[in-house]
């Protein structure tokens, strides 16, 4: 898979909050589409040395194609950012001066992983970052065919903040008595049945918090967060920066909470006072950027 639909979120507003010099070892931690990465790349080339992490082998291989033309400082890894201190000690390196955290998930995730991402795509319902299963046998298919009903309740409402959590559960563990569900096609239809029709003529799809509540639980995203922004915080230099932009309420309370704790006892700045969001320019050409948020704090 050589091509990428991803739209880099806040691009220049992250870049240019991280405030990079010369001599800088510049991690991305969530590689993904590799857009910051390529132009962080092109703004500093062999100035910087710059290490690459994501889960997905395929986006690593994407970015690695195009950045290693660029510069002859890249390293990639493919790891998880929640283990960003050890990945810079295995880049060779004692510290990381900038870290951008770029969380969730990316467009090439959702139109070309084919691992179920989408309700939109008929697809085998896996929602695994790692696009080797052997990395990740537990997928969201585990969930929604062995889970006892209130524990897929609690995961749907808890992660997917879904106010028909437990109708949407129900449905599901009583459909699951006739036939395992397999697609994210079947899911869907399981959910807009189990919802009232009001509900599935909203503003947004009757399934998009259930299936990001599954994906959430499957990749254990908050856990990774809160490991990574303690990782991150914890290998960057003094004056060192860390960026992170989150797509909800739950990933951006967490990074506010967790900035705001560095700043009180540990003497850190906030760069950003209140989070950076896109422009209406930005949002009109990226729908998806409109719940993008960026906080960036620099260590003590």
């Amino acid at each position: 898979m050589n091509t990428t639909v991803h739209h880099t979120v806040l691009l220049q507003e992250s870049i240019e909050g991280l405030a990079i010099h010369k001599g800088d070892v510049v991690v991305d931690g969530t590689l993904g589409g590799g857009g910051h990465s390529e132009e962080i790349a092109r703004r500093f080339g062999a100035d910087i040395t710059l290490i690459g992490i994501d889960m997905d082998q395929g986006a690593l291989d994407r970015s690695h194609a195009r950045i290693s033309k660029i510069t002859p400082h890249a390293q990639f890894f493919r790891n998880n950012f929640r283990n960003v201190d050890k990945v810079v000690v295995m880049a060779g390196k004692q510290h990381a001066n900038r870290i951008l955290l770029d969380i969730g998930l990316s467009s090439d995730q959702f139109e070309l992983s084919g691992r179920g991402f989408s309700f939109r795509k008929e697809e085998p319902l896996l929602m695994t970052f790692s696009d080797d299963p052997k990395h990740h046998p537990f997928t969201a298919w585990t969930i929604v065919n062995e889970w006892e009903e209130s524990s897929i309740a609690d995961v749907i409402y808890g992660y997917g903040e879904e106010r028909f959590a437990r109708r949407i559960a129900r449905a599901i563990v009583e459909e699951r008595t006739l036939r395992t569900i397999d697609t994210t096609t079947e899911l869907v239809h399981i959910i807009e049945a189990a919802v009232p029709f009001w509900y599935r003529r909203g503003k947004i799809h009757p399934a998009t918090k259930t299936f990001q509540a599954l994906r959430i639980a499957v990749n254990d995203e908050l856990g990774a967060l809160r490991e990574g922004l303690m990782a991150s915080y914890g290998i960057l230099s003094s004056g060192g920066r860390l960026a992170v932009i989150s797509f909800h309420s739950l990933e951006d309370r967490i990074v506010k909470q967790y900035f705001k704790k560095l700043a009180d006892e540990e003497g850190a700045l906030l760069v950003t006072k209140k989070a950076i969001v896109p422009s209406e320019d930005e949002v009109k050409a990226n729908p998806r950027s409109r719940s993008a948020k960026l906080r960036i704090i620099q260590k003590s």
